[in-house]
C-alpha cells in the first residue's frame, strides 16, 4: 500500500528537498536523471536528461555537469533560465524547480566539481569532436584524459525560486508550490 503524502506544507518541503539530496547519493533514485529545460538558440524549449551531482539545501542550489562545447552551455550562456524536472514512478511524485544558471568553467566551483569526479564520468569530456557534431559514424569512446578534456568541462549551478510538488493518487491527487523572493518563502497548496 502507497503512503500516505506528507501532511503540512512544511513536511512537503522537508519530503522534496530529501528526495533532491537522494538524487546526488544514491543512483538507482529516479531524481539521480532529472530532466533540465532551457531556451534553445533558437528559442524553442531544449530538454535533455542530466545527472544531478549536488545539492545545496541552504543556497537552493542544484548541479549538474556538462561540455562547454554543448549547446546546453551556449544556451545557459545567453538565457540563464532553467527548469528541471524529475519524476519517482514509484511514489508517484512530481517535482518541478524553476530559477536560474550560473555556468562554472574557470573557477574554483567547477575545479571542485572536476576533482570529484570519477575518471569514468571525466572520459566523457575528452570526446572529439565536440558534443552535437554530425558525424559519419559514432566516435570511439575516449580511453584516456588528455589536456582538452578538463577545458571542456563546466558545472552548472541552478539556484532554484520555485519548487512546485505533485503527488498522484486515486484517492485525490495533491499540488503545493513553493516561492522564493530572496529568503522569503511563500508556500500555498494548489488544486491539482
Amino acid at each position: 500500500m502507497k503512503p500516505p503524502p506528507p501532511a503540512t506544507l512544511e513536511d512537503v518541503l522537508e519530503d522534496c528537498l530529501r528526495r533532491l539530496a537522494r538524487g546526488v547519493a544514491d543512483r538507482r533514485s529516479p531524481f539521480h536523471t532529472p530532466s533540465l529545460a532551457s531556451v534553445g538558440l533558437d528559442g524553442a524549449p531544449a530538454l535533455r536528461t542530466v545527472v544531478l551531482r549536488g545539492v545545496d539545501v541552504a543556497a537552493r542550489t542544484l548541479r549538474v555537469h556538462t561540455d562547454r562545447r554543448s549547446a546546453k552551455y551556449a544556451e545557459l550562456a545567453r538565457d540563464p533560465r532553467a527548469a528541471l524536472h524529475g519524476y519517482d514512478p514509484g511514489a508517484q511524485i512530481q517535482l518541478r524547480l524553476a530559477g536560474t544558471v550560473t555556468l562554472h568553467a574557470e573557477d574554483a566551483v567547477a575545479e571542485a566539481a572536476w576533482t570529484g569526479s570519477r575518471e569514468a564520468s571525466r572520459l566523457c569530456y575528452a570526446i572529439d569532436p565536440a558534443p552535437g557534431t554530425p558525424v559519419e559514424a559514432p566516435p570511439p569512446a575516449p580511453r584516456a584524459l588528455d589536456a582538452a578534456a578538463r577545458g571542456n568541462f563546466a558545472a552548472l549551478v541552478l539556484r532554484f525560486d520555485t519548487l512546485e510538488w505533485l503527488w498522484l493518487s486515486a484517492e485525490g491527487h495533491r499540488r503545493a508550490r513553493f516561492d522564493w523572493a530572496g529568503s522569503d518563502l511563500t508556500a500555498r497548496w494548489l488544486v491539482p
